[in-house]
């Protein structure tokens, strides 16, 4: 049954929601021109949120993965921006949550082994100790993941995440254009994820 539009939608979200019909559909390059729609303005708005590159990176590829696995729920009584924002504002409070958790009080003091309190003086802006080798196991544990993915999707994800290249390199390195760049590390990562949620090994 199709679904009417309201008519109080712009001209953009009724594209979008075309966009959002096609990509259910199965057409790739509808993904790719959702996310080069977007992918700017949920990435900056995460980056003031996490106020961390690499973290705001992240979340804006799970905020698309998110959106794009229940794609089939949007209903186009409201625009898909608004929906797509919300699931990206969601999904980065659920982060910072689990951070806020998994992270010690630097101001409050520990107690020692005597009793005593001690304080911890970690540098600003540098990685102590603890956070580096966790750094470096999830790189080892990737480099194995990354080994099972089809050879395109492996090249992408090495320039992408172990080599750093910028998205505009690698579509420049491949011969791709930026939109497709941008889908297919998408998919990357979502059979990244699959491999790792069946595996024992956890990032």
């Amino acid at each position: 049954m199709e679904v009417e539009i309201s008519p109080d939608l712009s001209e953009k979200a009724q594209l979008d929601y075309r966009l959002v019909k096609a990509a259910i559909d199965g057409d790739q390059k509808a993904y790719a021109q959702l996310m080069d729609r977007y992918r700017d303005s949920i990435y900056f708005m995460l980056l003031k949120m996490v106020n961390n590159r690499d973290d705001a990176d992240d979340l804006t590829i799970e905020a698309f993965g998110k959106a794009f696995n229940k794609l089939h729920q949007y209903t186009p009584n409201y625009a898909f921006s608004t929906w797509l924002f919300k699931i990206a504002s969601n999904n980065c409070i659920d982060f910072i949550r689990k951070k806020k958790k998994n992270l010690l009080s630097l101001d409050k003091p520990l107690e020692g082994n005597d009793g005593g309190e001690m304080t911890m003086d970690v540098p600003s802006g540098t990685l102590d100790p603890e956070e580096a080798y966790i750094k470096q196991q999830k790189k080892l544990l990737m480099h194995g993941v990354v080994e099972k993915l089809k050879p395109r999707y492996r090249t992408l994800v090495e320039l992408r995440y172990f080599k750093e290249y910028s998205y505009e390199e690698i579509a420049q390195e491949l011969d791709l254009p930026l939109g497709t760049v941008k889908a297919q590390l998408f998919r990357a990562r979502e059979f990244l994820y699959n491999i790792l949620k069946n595996s024992k090994e956890k990032i």
